[in-house]
C-alpha cells in the first residue's frame, strides 16, 4: 500500500518542480530583459536614442521627476533628442529587481555627467506590468542622490 501510494505521489511531485523551475527560468529570463532595458533606457540620456523608450514605457505610463513633476510617456519621447545637448554619460549602476506575479519592481540608480562637468546621480523605482504577454514600465519615480552612495 505504501508503495502504491509513493508511486502515485511521486509524479506529482515532479509535476509541481517541473512548474516552479519553468517559472524561475522565466523570471530569470525577465530580470535580463528589464535590466538590459533599464541600462538602454538610462544611456538614451545620452544617445537621445528613443527606440528602448518606446519599447519599454507602457502608453499609459506616468512617471515622476526630481522635482516631483509628472510626465508622460511621450514627454520622454520627446525631449530625450535633446537630452545629449546636457548629458555627456549616463551610466545604469546597482539595480534589483523583484516579482509579484505579473508585476515586477525594479529599484536602481545612475551616475550621469553633463557637458558642463557637473556629476550626479539619479535613485529611481519602475513599477513593470506584464500586459498582453509583453512586460512594460507603467510608472517610475527619479530622486537626485549623493554621487556617492552612503
Amino acid at each position: 500500500m505504501k508503495d502504491r501510494l509513493l508511486k502515485r505521489a511521486l509524479p506529482i511531485v515532479a509535476v509541481f518542480c517541473l512548474c516552479d523551475c519553468s517559472v524561475q527560468k522565466d523570471q530569470k529570463e525577465t530580470e535580463r530583459y528589464i535590466l538590459e532595458s533599464e541600462r538602454q533606457w538610462a544611456e538614451s540620456v545620452a544617445t537621445g536614442d528613443t527606440s528602448a523608450i518606446e519599447r519599454i514605457l507602457a502608453d499609459d505610463f506616468i512617471g515622476v521627476d526630481p522635482q516631483g513633476h509628472l510626465y508622460p510617456k511621450q514627454k520622454m519621447i520627446d525631449e530625450t533628442p535633446n537630452a545629449p545637448k546636457y548629458f555627456v554619460s549616463n551610466r545604469l549602476n546597482d539595480v534589483k529587481v523583484r516579482f509579484y506575479g505579473n508585476t515586477a519592481v525594479a529599484q536602481g540608480s545612475e551616475t550621469w555627467e553633463k557637458r558642463s562637468g557637473e556629476r550626479g546621480r539619479f535613485v529611481w523605482t519602475d513599477t513593470w506590468l506584464q500586459r498582453n504577454g509583453r512586460w512594460q514600465i507603467v510608472a517610475a519615480q527619479d530622486l537626485i542622490a549623493p554621487e556617492k552612495a552612503d
